[in-house]
């Protein structure tokens, strides 16, 4: 056992919870279906009021610690944020009432695709469609007062860089005239980027989920930045202006960790 591990009767612990944790959720999925068909009126408020309860106590088992600077923005809006891991979906999801973009595959895993759906999330289907199609999707979440959780880099970091911005997914944040708040999140331990968290490469996601309880605590640091007008921007000045606020907040120099860019000045 290294010094930044838990003992294994701890972690099996952790894991039980977990389990536990995720049969109450599909519990919890069955009462939105009976609610959608008893008071449909009704439903999508009771969904997100739960959803984020059942996140809140999920953060509880695992082995994280929340700090957050700043505040989400009232009202309906796109948060726009630099993607870590699945854990990002819990952390943020548990502050405020909001949806999230996922692929369409994500629908038919069993459990995490039960609870995604229940949760209220857009699945949206790659390479099939156009990107036209794609943002009336967006739109009409926007339009219908529920504010949307993009992740516009497309793909997991290690926590080490912010990858470039998709202007295309920002585009309804501008048709639907709301505003945009870049959002940041880090994950650190000891002081250093955690290495535990992020969910990159090839990772599965039950080795991810035992290797992660199996860690001490984590802090994860969540940064809601300045908000962003939608109105006048285009949708590629949106996503620059965004990427800028969250390497500024993260600590990093042109998307990438300023240690890192500094030893290649160095070297060069």
């Amino acid at each position: 056992m290294t010094g930044r591990s838990v003992s294994t009767p701890r972690r099996v612990v952790r894991l039980i919870a977990v389990i536990g944790w995720i049969g109450c959720g599909l519990l919890l999925v069955c009462w939105v279906q009976l609610m959608q068909w008893l008071q449909p009126a009704r439903v999508d408020r009771q969904r997100q009021k739960l959803t984020r309860w059942w996140m809140r106590n999920l953060i509880r088992i695992l082995p994280l610690q929340i700090r957050v600077t700043g505040a989400p923005v009232s009202g309906t809006a796109l948060w726009v944020s630099n993607h870590v891991s699945w854990l990002d979906i819990v952390v943020l999801g548990a502050q405020a009432p909001v949806h999230f973009l996922s692929k369409a595959e994500v629908r038919n895993w069993p459990v995490i695709g039960w609870l995604a759906s229940a949760a209220g999330t857009c699945f949206i289907q790659r390479g099939q469609g156009t990107s036209s199609t794609i943002q009336d999707q967006l739109s009409g979440i926007l339009a219908a007062d529920r504010s949307l959780v993009i992740f516009a880099e497309g793909t997991t970091t290690a926590g080490d860089r912010v990858r470039t911005f998709h202007g295309r997914l920002l585009a309804a944040a501008i048709e639907s005239q709301v505003p945009t708040q870049p959002v940041a999140v880090a994950y650190r331990q000891a002081g250093a980027r955690d290495t535990v968290a992020p969910f990159i490469d090839n990772d599965e996601f039950s080795q991810h989920l035992w290797r992660l309880l199996g860690s001490r605590d984590i802090n994860v640091d969540i940064h809601f930045l300045p908000v962003l007008d939608s109105t006048s921007l285009n949708r590629n000045q949106l996503a620059r202006s965004a990427h800028a606020s969250v390497c500024q907040a993260l600590e990093l120099e042109g998307g990438k960790v300023e240690s890192e860019a500094a030893e290649v000045k160095a070297a060069a």
